[in-house]
């Protein structure tokens, strides 16, 4: 199964210390071809530079990264951006307010790819075209 992680849960896996509420989720990793939105990536790579991760911790976050495969950002991905908040704006999904933009394009990079969206965050329940594992 192709599945889009999201930020949150591919944090909780590079961590050693974790919420045993995402053991579940992480353990739906095993056999599974694993992919990242753009956005997460960065989002990751920020957290690392925020919290001045030194260079033995930014590497096995790279390494994680590699092991998995960046959703490309193309033009039919963008064009499944704008349809997505366009969606989530006429149902009224939060996913269109632009406080979620980034949950916007993860949700987004899933559909995309026909991937499943494996994620512990709530915002993206009854998101439309969304397949959750």
């Amino acid at each position: 199964m192709r599945l889009v992680v999201d930020t949150g849960v591919f944090s909780a896996g590079l961590g050693r210390r974790r919420p045993a509420s995402y053991e579940p989720l992480l353990a739906r990793y095993a056999g599974n071809q694993l992919f990242l939105a753009a956005v997460t990536v960065a989002e990751l790579r920020y957290g690392a530079l925020v919290a001045e991760w030194r260079s033995p911790r930014r590497e096995r976050l790279e390494v994680a990264i590699s092991a998995t495969t960046i959703v490309p950002v193309t033009d039919e991905l963008l064009t499944e951006v704008a349809e997505l908040r366009a969606e989530c704006r006429r149902l009224g999904h939060p996913l269109a307010d632009r406080a979620h933009s980034n949950d916007l394009w993860i949700a987004a990079s899933a559909r995309h790819i026909g991937a499943a969206l494996l994620s512990a965050d709530r915002i993206f329940g009854d998101a439309p075209g969304l397949v959750r594992p």
